[in-house]
Order: C-alpha cells, then sequence, then structure tokens
C-alpha cells in the first residue's frame, strides 16, 4: 500500500488537551449527574481528582483512569508517546505506580495503515518505560485521528496522595515549563523551527514517573498534574478543594519563553477561551501583569508537570532529586490561609 502523504495535524481542528472540553460546560454536566455511593471508592470525581481511587483490600486500592486525544505533532510515533506519557500521569499525579493500559484509537481511513502501526509503538514505548504493559484496547473509524489509553495503577492506601489537601506554609513546585498549548498551535501553523519542536517534544514525552519517584520519602500534602485546564486551572482546583488559597509569583514560573512571543501575534488555542471562561473571577492579579503573561497561565497544556504542594525543606531537596529528570523544575508559589480569591498572581 502507497503510504499517505497527509499530516495528522491537519486533520484536526484542536491539538492535544486544548482539545478538551471547557472546564465550566463539563463542570455544569457532571453537577446534573446522579452520584454513586460505594464505602470502597476513595476519590471520585467530586473534586476534580486527576483519577478515580477504589479501595480492593487494606492494603491496596486501584486508581483507574482514561485519556485520549487529536494529535499535535505530525510524526505518529512522536504522538504515540506524548499520548501515553500524558495518560500514565493521573496515576503518577495520585501516588500510584501504573499496572496495565488499554488502548483508545480512533483512526481515519484515508490514512496508511503504517501510520496506526507506528502511534501504537510510540504509547507501547511509554507505557514500558513506564513498567506498566498494555493488554488489549479499542479501535473505532473516524476522520478525525486521536488516541490515549485507559490505565489502571495500584498504591498503598497510604501512600495516595490527592489535589486536595494543600497546608498553608507549603511551597508550591511546578516540574514541567508551561506555553505548551501556544507552542502546539503554532507548530500545527508550521510557524516554529525543528529546534523549537524538539525542545517541546521532549517536555511532553517525559514521564512524570520521575518526579512522583523523587518524591519518596518526603512529606508531600497535596499533588495533581497540569494539563488542558492550565496552570490557573489546576491551581484553582487545589486551592478551592484545600480550603485554602494559593499565591504564584510570575517571576518564578518555568515557561517557553516562544510562547510569549507567539501569545503576543494571537496564536492562542480555542482552549485557552473556554479556560478564561471559567476561571477569570477566580484568580486576581496583584501586579501589572502583561497579557502574554496572563495568556500563559491559562495555557492549555499537554502531558504537563506535576504541581506539588509540600514544606519548603522538602522541596528544596525534591528539586535536587529532579535535577536530571526535570531541570525545569522550580518553587513557583506558596500556600495561604484563604483570601479575596483562590487564586493571587504576583
Amino acid at each position: 500500500m502507497e503510504k499517505s502523504n497527509v499530516a495528522l495535524t491537519s486533520l484536526v481542528k484542536t491539538s492535544g488537551c486544548a482539545a478538551k472540553l471547557g472546564p465550566g460546560l463539563l463542570h455544569g454536566i457532571l453537577e446534573k449527574l446522579p452520584k454513586f455511593e460505594d464505602p470502597n471508592l476513595l476519590v471520585g470525581f467530586d473534586t476534580s481528582d486527576d483519577a478515580c481511587v477504589y479501595k480492593i483490600n487494606d492494603s491496596t486500592v486501584a486508581i483507574q483512569t482514561v485519556d485520549f486525544f487529536p494529535p499535535m505533532v505530525d510524526d505518529p510515533f512522536t504522538f504515540g508517546q506524548i499520548a501515553a506519557a500524558n495518560a500514565l500521569s493521573d496515576v503518577y499525579a495520585m501516588g500510584g505506580n501504573p499496572a496495565t493500559a488499554m488502548n483508545l484509537i480512533c483512526f481515519p481511513s484515508c490514512l496508511d495503515i503504517e501510520i496506526l502501526q507506528q502511534i501504537l509503538e510510540g504509547g507501547y514505548s511509554k507505557v514500558k518505560e513506564a513498567g506498566a504493559i498494555i493488554a488489549g484496547g479499542h479501535t473505532i473509524s473516524d476522520p478525525t485521528p486521536k488516541y490515549g489509553l485507559c490505565v489502571t495503577g495500584f498504591a498503598h492506601p497510604d501512600d495516595i496522595l490527592t489535589n486536595c489537601n494543600a497546608k498553608p506554609g507549603d511551597v508550591i513546585v511546578l516540574t514541567k515549563p508551561i506555553g505548551l498549548g501556544i507552542m502546539n498551535t503554532a507548530s500545527k501553523a508550521e510557524m516554529i523551527t525543528d529546534a523549537q519542536l524538539k525542545h517541546i517534544t521532549n517536555i511532553m514525552t517525559t514521564l512524570n514517573k520521575y518526579g512522583k519517584e523523587a518524591l519518596k520519602g518526603l512529606t508531600v500534602h497535596s499533588l495533581t498534574d497540569v494539563t488542558g485546564f492550565s496552570l490557573t486551572g489546576h491551581c484553582y482546583e487545589m486551592a478551592e478543594g484545600s480550603k485554602t488559597s494559593i499565591e504564584l509569583y510570575t517571576s518564578q514560573i518555568p515557561i517557553i519563553n516562544e510562547a510569549l512571543e507567539f501569545a503576543s501575534m494571537g496564536i492562542i488555542p480555542e482552549g485557552m477561551y473556554n479556560n478564561l471562561d471559567y476561571l477569570q473571577d477566580k484568580f486576581i492579579c496583584k501586579n501589572d501583569l502583561s497579557q502574554n503573561m496572563k495568556d500563559l497561565m491559562l495555557d492549555p497544556q499537554t502531558s504537563g508537570g506535576l504541581l506539588i504542594s509540600l514544606p519548603e525543606k522538602d522541596a528544596k531537596e525534591f528539586l535536587k532529586r529532579m535535577e536530571t529528570f526535570s531541570p525545569w523544575s522550580r518553587i513557583i508559589g506558596q500556600v495561604m490561609d484563604k483570601k479575596e480569591a483562590p487564586i493571587l498572581f504576583y
């Protein structure tokens, strides 16, 4: 069969986690659904956490998550890697270890089947790196390619970390730079260089496994990852769930510098506007924050970093451990008693 020359990103309107439904719309739907009651369901969707946690026995809980999206890069193998890393991240963000995964694939008939093979091989490579296995999946024919995983992980009940237990006095650590949504939008428009594409691909394919492992033995109060709802959105979920406020120091937040330039040109993913609609009354800028930087604070991330609330001494030790795996890691703020808004930018 002759190979297709169709670029994957030419088949999609939005890419990566920017394709998610807006948080306002999603929360409005979920609030109207009946709530399931089960004493073994330790974490559900009430706190907008990363995965559900179900108690199997006194020493084991199952962590389950699902995540898939359209491509943000044209290379099929790399797309598979990014999608798998993004799905696996939710288990790490709950303090667990992935064990099994199932493929979710939507694939257009206009593409060579070899492209599907390469997507799956990319996903397999990251699942293997995670120490998990792929044990099946489901495929459908669809004009828009999409790929992701259903992932099951396990942990001891005492090791589970949630996004709603941040303590006043904690500092906030972020392990990857923001700006990925803007950069992916610019990439789709063929506006970035090969070096810039390589840089953002390296960020998105880096497993959060290494961040989770570097937390071993440290006091960690709250943990989540930064994906489609933006840094602001995931900080808001942490602050609101913990009944605290979070101060973020914009000069300390790791960013992809080129993303600021593209934002000034209006290269903004649709997901940023969805995030703004939902979050505009949930943060206050205490300094003169540029519009470009505001855009980055609301930019939907794909396979973004871990967002961690922990005591400062543990944060400093964590950053030392992360120098090899994620040199982007920074202390970006602190947790405070509840103030006039959940998120305050300084």
